[in-house]
């Protein structure tokens, strides 16, 4: 992600925080935590243009009003205090996807926000020569034959880097480190969902967090925002003592087994997972910078989704 869009990102998740606090403070006590994340957002806020300030300001509150109507638990008239964060980028290394964090303490209760600017991308995990993704991914150790496999071409990387050269100078980037890397990765997730049948449901958890999570998205060109409602173990969507949600949001339930892992058709960088009960994920790899590094990084999309997770557009 480019420097512009990760201070947009930093920006909207500032703006959806403070517009979260001024709503819910018409109805009672909310608190911010004002951490280091909230300093780096709310300066990424300062440096934006008015214009762009006032499409991220009408995205926030199009998004507000069907988070109340899908958590009760935000308004419900009670003495404890709310409390609202921006998480930090070390919880986010630690399997959490969450940006904003709403909590309750004396209840008990949290949910979370993913947020996200013009863009749909899950993460951007990275394959190097010593990085075991399988342990990362699923909590299997890469076997002997994977680290065999991607030797010879991390070699081949750090020599090029060795001698400065630029990706544009690679004349067979895609013969050479694409294919035979993502055939190393595909070969290495067939094996460990040979000796583990979790390992498809532990993929979905990894590149979405362990916690369950509303995804707000703002599109600009469209002048929409739209939410997705990632209810994975149930935690999402909780009555209050008085009020039930005004929308329903289901279970979407992990998936169980790997229905087809290969390359996208006639692409030479991307391969695409398909899996039961419709989660379908592609992972685009390349070249994160101009000079040649020794590790790649993915682009991961979320190609299909279970029918229970629903999409919301707020105009």
């Amino acid at each position: 992600m480019s420097e512009k869009s990760n201070n947009q990102g930093r920006a909207y998740e500032y703006i959806c925080l403070t517009t979260l606090c001024s709503e819910i403070s018409k109805f009672r006590c909310v608190e911010i935590e004002q951490n280091s994340a909230y300093n780096a957002a709310y300066c990424a806020w300062s440096q934006i243009g008015q214009a762009l300030q006032s499409i991220l300001l009408e995205s926030a509150k199009s998004a507000v009003a069907t988070i109340f109507d899908m958590e009760p638990m935000i308004l419900e008239k009670s003495d404890d205090l709310l409390k609202l964060k921006i998480q930090t980028d070390n919880e986010g290394k630690n399997g959490d996807v969450r940006d904003i964090v709403i909590s309750r303490k004396d209840v008990q209760w949290e949910i979370g926000l993913s947020i996200k600017h013009n863009h749909f991308a899950v993460k951007h995990s990275r394959l190097a020569k010593s990085l075991d993704f399988g342990q990362k991914w699923f909590n299997i150790l890469c076997s002997n034959d994977y680290w065999n496999d991607i030797k010879p071409i991390f070699d081949y990387l750090k020599q090029q880097k060795d001698g400065n050269k630029n990706w544009s100078d690679l004349p067979h980037k895609d013969s050479d480190v694409y294919v035979p890397l993502l055939q190393a990765f595909m070969n290495e997730i067939r094996r460990s969902n040979d000796l583990n049948s979790e390992v498809p449901k532990r993929m979905v958890e990894y590149l979405l967090g362990e916690f369950d999570f509303y995804k707000v998205i703002s599109i600009d060109t469209r002048r929409i925002t739209q939410i997705q409602t990632f209810n994975l173990h149930g935690k999402l969507n909780q009555a209050s003592q008085q009020v039930k949600p005004k929308i329903e949001v289901p279970i979407a339930f992990l998936p169980t087994r790997i229905v087809s892992l290969d390359f996208k058709p006639n692409s030479t960088n991307t391969v695409e997972l398909y899996m039961d009960g419709g989660w379908q994920f592609s992972f685009r790899i390349h070249n994160a910078s101009t000079k040649v590094e020794t590790s790649l990084k993915f682009d991961i999309q979320i190609v299909g989704m279970p029918t229970t997770i629903i999409s919301i557009n707020c105009s």
